[in-house]
Formats: C-alpha cells, structure tokens, sequence
C-alpha cells in the first residue's frame, strides 16, 4: 500500500487548514500560533463531550494533523461532559492558555468552515449524524453558501 495522500502531505494539508480558520477568525488572529491556539480549543471542546469510540470515529475522518490534535493529551476515561450553549462551549474555548489567547466569539464557526472544507463531506456528515444532532449542531456552518465549504483539493 502506498503512504495516505494526508499523511505524505501533512504539512501541507495543515498549513492549508489554518490558513482557512485564520481567514475566517478575522484579524484578531495575526498567525499561525494563534489559529492553532483557537482549532485546539475547539477540538477539545468536542472532544470532552464524545465517547472514546465517538472520538476515534471522528478522528478518522479529519486529515492526519487534526487527528493528532484530537488525540493529544486526551484522557480516555474522562466521562463525556453534556453539549452546552454555542455561547459556553466558545469561552471554554477561548479559557485555554488564558494568558496568551485572544481566539475570537466566531471560533467555532470559522474552525467548522475550515473543517468542511478538508474533510470528506459524505463521511464527515456521517460520523456526525452516529454521534448525534448536537454533534451535527456544533459543526453545522450557518449562513455559507455550499459551494464555498466544498472539500478543496490542495
């Protein structure tokens, strides 16, 4: 078997990735260390409400780098926590690294724009419909015409 197109191009594929969230955070995000500040949050805040089968199934569809950041420092017998508002998952969010972290209120919505628009939409919808309607709800991108979230090659 020959080496997965997003494990080869990995660097490639995040860089891609980031600069989509960056785009979409606006200009309070200035570069890279700060988009991956913020994406981090939001991982984990998904990550906290999954079950470890519910995490590993939504790990296999994100491109190798986010899948990485999915898993990292995860604590697998930590039970799930319950979906809050879209207002409380985001300053949970914005509460990591509090020294140094200025991740926007549109944290959320630009990580689940950048997301659609590197992953798989058949399998990424999917793992969310398994997980359930606020997983759906969480990465659900308001008000962006499809065509703009298609799945980019790079």
């Amino acid at each position: 078997m020959t080496i997965p197109w997003s494990y080869r191009h990995s660097e490639q594929e995040f860089a891609s990735f980031l600069k989509d969230a960056r785009d979409r955070m606006g200009q309070a995000i200035e570069d890279d260390d700060m988009a991956y500040t913020a994406v981090e949050g939001v991982l984990q805040v998904f990550r906290r409400r999954l079950t470890p089968p519910q995490v590993v199934a939504f790990g296999n569809v994100l491109p190798s780098t986010l899948r990485a950041m999915l898993v990292y420092n995860w604590r697998v017998d930590a039970m799930p926590l319950p979906f809050g508002t879209r207002s409380e998952m985001i300053r949970e969010a914005q509460s990591m690294r509090k020294a140094h972290n200025i991740t926007p209120i549109n944290v959320i919505d630009a990580t689940a724009y950048a997301l659609w628009r590197h992953c798989n939409h058949r399998d990424l919808s999917q793992v969310l419909a398994n997980i359930g309607p606020e997983a759906v709800t969480f990465w659900e991108v308001r008000g962006v015409p499809p065509s703009e979230i298609a799945q980019r090659n790079i």
